[in-house]
């Protein structure tokens, strides 16, 4: 099993040369780079490459691939992840320099001291929530600090550092660390139940994001929607709460959702006013995530209709229904949907794109727990699809669990001739490419490494 976060380790006033085991992750990397903006010296290791590391390393990073006890050099202090495994030998060789230890929430903490901090948490919408927000500052004409989970497209990048107050976080609920931030703003994008190979139980997962939400000095925003969220909202005492979405009571009332198209629209009632916008992403998901960025940016002090305009140049993030090319007539996307809530969101908003063609779904379960836990939800999310193809399970931080692989997921579909079960990595793209015709989307899902099937996908289609 992996390491646990110990949060007891104090972080030095001075971090000096910082050492990233497994630096190539999305928050991993903005955290190096912003490290790396304010004058640290920086060095780290991954399993393989990656774009965020090649673009690491135009910045100075010296990174190794591969894990080897002679990459931590001289460092002063080491970064992790809760997807560690304690025996990897740089971070054994840590233990035994007694070097500081910090869990990557320590190191993004450290950052952020000083600031007024937004923090985004949710099972899901995070990403796209912080980008959304993100941009929506900058268009306001602030200049806020920012480190999400995925690369704003308009920036090419998931950290930068700005000139203002504020700072923008997607905040990570998976591990309890998002409880260890010094929040001003908490914006919940939902409360759907996740990670309780962590949390043990739903009455656990919700306690926590209660934590969460009680310890924000400002106001909270949250979900009037999500059942999870409703309960959270109960509990919250003495704060400011602004929920959003489609309930009838919300202060951010989202309606008049059109999510038809490539591109959605919809409206917002906000303090007795209605104000309208279309964004440049599709889904009514996306629609519901810029009502939440809507409300943290009135909260704020900013006008509604400025808000609401600004949110519109919102262009999406990597990884979210991210297009990479196409031959034959056939678009392979991918999109990083790795609950069932998500899937069914994803897939909605491609069916409103595709038009006339067929929606192939290759899909990548994440962890075993969550697809012994949701295999018939994942089942069902997937049915919206005409095709399937379900790859095996990408463990991350778990070890294998006896009978628990893809096939879980492949048996519990009610069609079996529209599901195909593919557990050799290498047979994947073909096929794919295979199931597919001209006007047909091919969609990679998962927030494993699925994505890197598709250059051998597109390159089957063009064969």
């Amino acid at each position: 099993m992996t390491i646990k976060p110990d949060y007891s380790q104090s972080v030095p006033a001075a971090l000096g040369k910082v050492h990233f085991i497994g630096i190539g992750g999305s928050g991993m990397s903005g955290i190096a780079r912003m490290l790396m903006n304010s004058g640290h010296k920086v060095t780290g290791s991954d399993v393989r490459e990656s774009n965020n590391i090649t673009e690491l390393r135009k910045l100075g990073a010296v990174i190794n691939i591969g894990h080897d006890a002679n990459n931590l050099g001289d460092c002063d202090t080491v970064v992790v992840t809760s997807a560690l495994w304690p025996t990897n030998p740089e971070y054994v060789l840590a233990q035994e320099l007694k070097l500081p230890i910090l869990h990557r929430s320590q190191a993004l903490k450290y950052l952020t001291e000083g600031k007024k901090l937004i923090s985004v948490a949710g099972a899901h919408g995070k990403t796209t929530s912080t980008g959304m927000v993100v941009t929506g500052l900058r268009a306001l004409g602030e200049d806020p600090s920012f480190v999400n989970g995925g690369v704003i497209a308009a920036y090419g990048s998931s950290a930068e550092s700005g000139s203002s107050e504020l700072f923008v976080i997607e905040a990570d609920e998976s591990d309890g660390s998002f409880l260890h931030y010094r929040t001003a703003v908490a914006l919940i994008t939902n409360v759907d139940p996740d990670h309780l190979d962590h949390y043990g139980s739903l009455e656990n997962f919700e306690a926590e994001f209660a934590r969460f939400a009680s310890s924000a000095t400002d106001f909270v925003v949250i979900s009037s929607d999500d059942p999870g969220a409703v309960r959270v909202t109960s509990s919250i005492k003495d704060k400011r709460v602004i929920r959003f979405g489609l309930a009838s009571d919300s202060e951010v009332r989202l309606s008049h959702v059109d999510a038809t198209g490539p591109q959605v629209s919809f409206s917002i009632s906000y303090e007795g006013n209605d104000y309208s916008a279309t964004l440049q992403v599709a889904g009514e998901h996306n629609a519901i995530n810029a009502a939440g960025a809507f409300g943290v940016l009135v909260g704020l002090g900013f006008e509604p209709e400025a808000v609401l305009a600004a949110i519109a140049t919102f262009g999406g993030t990597e990884r979210r229904f991210e297009l990479h090319g196409e031959f034959r007539g056939v678009k392979v996307f991918d999109d990083f949907a790795h609950h069932p809530t998500e899937v069914t969101a994803a897939l909605k908003g491609a069916r409103a794109v595709v038009g006339e063609g067929r929606l192939i779904t290759v899909f990548q379960p994440h962890l075993y727990s969550r697809t012994r836990l949701f295999a018939k939800e994942f089942a069902e999310a997937l049915s919206a699809s005409d095709e399937v193809v379900v790859l095996d399970i990408y463990a991350a931080r778990e070890d294998p669990e006896p009978g628990v692989t893809g096939a879980l997921i492949a048996d519990a579909f009610s069609e079996q001739n529209r599901m195909h079960y593919v557990p050799n990595w290498d047979d994947v793209a073909k096929v794919a490419a295979e199931l597919a015709k001209p006007g047909d989307f091919i969609v990679t899902m998962g927030c494993g490494d699925v994505y890197r099937q598709v250059p051998g996908i597109l390159k089957a289609l063009e064969n």
